[in-house]
């Protein structure tokens, strides 16, 4: 993959129908993520930043222009085909946590698992390890109305990180958690990042977060008005 750009949108816009006419989401999005970033989308709250995770999460298509993941373009991607390439490829952190009550803490993350060919034994080995990255191993048997909410979103990110996805996409992740919990949580996803290598992009206009990125790109009413490399990082 050339350069190793994981990535790359080109003159992306994205509409939405309201009324009798049409909302602009994203205006002209140009840009490129590479293996191994730690990169943030920042802004108000309506500036795009979600409709445009989901667009590189291929849960949506742009209305123009293109997106390419994983060498393939979202938009031109069947249903069934877009799902694939989140199974092998993408693991999403949302804000919600969105983990099943019914099931056990390692039954929550063995889930993605279960859509792959793996052997019974290769998916308890891989749910331990994710664990372990989380500090959680003595949960495993637990259900997430025993857990704290720190604890639940932890649950959430070794689910994303179970699969060793190329890319992982968190969509205000820290929403719901206090300053101790984030930094926990962001500290985890960093380790998880230098360790494996895994893009991390995030939604976000939490300054907790903003804190731990390595790029940061600003949107502002659907269009990049800012890409900086954060040095200090």
């Amino acid at each position: 993959m050339e350069n190793s750009v994981l990535i790359k949108t080109e003159k992306m816009v994205k509409k939405f129908p309201i009324g009798g006419g049409f909302f602009t989401a994203l205006n002209d999005i140009n840009l490129n993520f590479k293996k191994g970033e730690f990169a943030g989308i920042v802004g108000p709250s309506g500036s795009g930043k979600t409709t445009l995770l989901n667009i590189i999460g291929s849960l949506d298509v742009p209305s123009e222009g293109s997106a390419v993941v994983m060498e393939k373009a979202v938009e031109k991607l069947s249903q069934r085909e877009a799902a694939k390439l989140r199974n092998k490829y993408i693991g999403f952190i949302f804000q919600t946590f969105n983990l099943l009550p019914v099931y056990t803490v390692f039954e929550n993350v063995e889930f993605p698992l279960l859509l792959q060919d793996f052997s019974s034994n290769e998916r308890k080995e891989m749910v331990k390890q994710a664990l372990e990255w989380v500090k959680l191993s003595d949960k495993e048997k637990s259900r997430p109305a025993q857990l704290s909410g720190g604890e639940c979103q932890r649950v959430a990110v070794a689910r994303a990180m179970v699969k060793k996805p190329q890319i992982v996409l968190a969509d205000e992740p820290t929403a719901n958690l206090d300053a101790k919990n984030s930094h926990n949580i962001l500290q985890t996803m960093e380790k998880l990042n230098k360790e494996l290598k895994t893009t991390f992009i995030f939604s976000t206009h939490d300054e907790k977060v903003i804190e731990y990125l390595h790029r940061k790109i600003r949107l502002e009413d659907g269009q990049v008005v800012n890409d900086e490399i954060i040095t200090s990082n």
